[in-house]
């Protein structure tokens, strides 16, 4: 099983704040460290909850499995080690607030003191509606809080922790791609089994979302589905995930930003209660650190200048 007590040897700074523990939101590394064109980030993967969050909470602990992905970052951070990739990790949980929504999209029937209307619906709005928006208000049908989210409280969570991961991630994907000429986002989840595509295929085990093209180059994409086919493992694309806010905000393959999103079946990894790393979680890792060093070759190249290589 993965040595949790040696995940920690990467050098880490802190950034954000949640104000109930006065405990940084989120770590990263420098990118001045890393040894590849690669940025993980794991937006969902939070387990600092303040007491007063889980007092608000009608029943904490299923809401808390269901909505992190649970202990990606212990992967990433294996992963990270393993390959030079920097790495940005979320510690405030996904039920505080969630990364990979707008900041717009936000389920007004919750919060309470609002200053003004809010604007006409769109379609992150509708979403929000229907439970899982910046602040997650239901799971399925049933409802994650026993008492309104105030106004200023949603406030204070934007700005203390939605606003500055993204401004470091921005930075951190920028930096990248100055030092090396392209950088690739990695943006790591996981998610509950999905139904077999039919009786007699595989389960599905992993869900590569890349915008349906729009955040990531074809290059990148297709070698991660011939790297995982090789590997006679079945992954598929952009169906059901195809990618949140993450990679609407920070993908721009015109700039050489690639970003695509990686859900994780958490079947393979965690224990039957999905709470707990199993010994399955080393061969992911080492599944997933391939992986990692053919994107960054593929990143490479197409940050290498036209007639460099021959040049070379």
């Amino acid at each position: 099983m993965l040595n949790t007590n040696a995940l920690e040897a990467i050098a880490m700074e802190v950034g954000g704040r949640i104000s109930q523990v006065n405990q940084p939101a989120f770590r990263y590394s420098s990118v001045g460290a890393a040894l590849i064109p690669v940025v993980l980030s794991v937006p969902h993967a939070g387990r600092l909850y303040p007491d007063s969050l889980i007092k608000k909470m009608r029943d904490p602990e299923p809401s808390r499995l269901k909505l992190e992905d649970r202990m990606v970052d212990k992967l990433a951070i294996a992963i990270a080690q393993q390959t030079g990739a920097a790495i940005l990790i979320a510690d405030a949980p996904r039920a505080m607030i969630d990364l990979n929504r707008d900041v717009d999209d936000v389920d007004w029937g919750m919060v309470s003191g609002k200053a003004e209307e809010p604007r006409p619906a769109t379609p992150a709005r509708r979403r929000a509606r229907n439970g899982l928006g910046l602040v997650p208000r239901r799971l399925g049908r049933e409802e994650i809080w026993n008492s309104p989210l105030a106004m200023d409280e949603l406030s204070t969570r934007i700005a203390e922790i939605h606003r500055p991961y993204h401004d470091r991630l921005n930075e951190m994907l920028k930096s990248t791609r100055d030092r090396f000429g392209c950088a690739t986002l990695i943006d790591l989840h996981s998610m509950p089994p999905l139904p077999r595509m039919h009786d007699n295929f595989p389960p599905i085990e992993f869900v590569l979302g890349d915008r349906f093209g729009g955040s990531c180059h074809g290059e990148i994409s297709d070698s991660v589905e011939r790297f995982f086919r090789q590997a006679r493992r079945l992954l598929v694309r952009n169906r059901p995930y195809a990618g949140g806010y993450v990679l609407d905000r920070h993908g721009n393959p015109n700039r050489m930003i690639e970003a695509f999103q990686l859900e994780i079946c958490r079947s393979i990894y965690l224990d039957a209660e999905f709470a707990n790393l199993t010994g399955h979680a080393d061969q992911l890792v080492t599944l997933l650190t391939q992986m990692v060093r053919e994107v960054a070759e593929r990143t490479i190249m197409l940050g290498c200048p036209p007639g460099l290589e021959a040049a070379q």
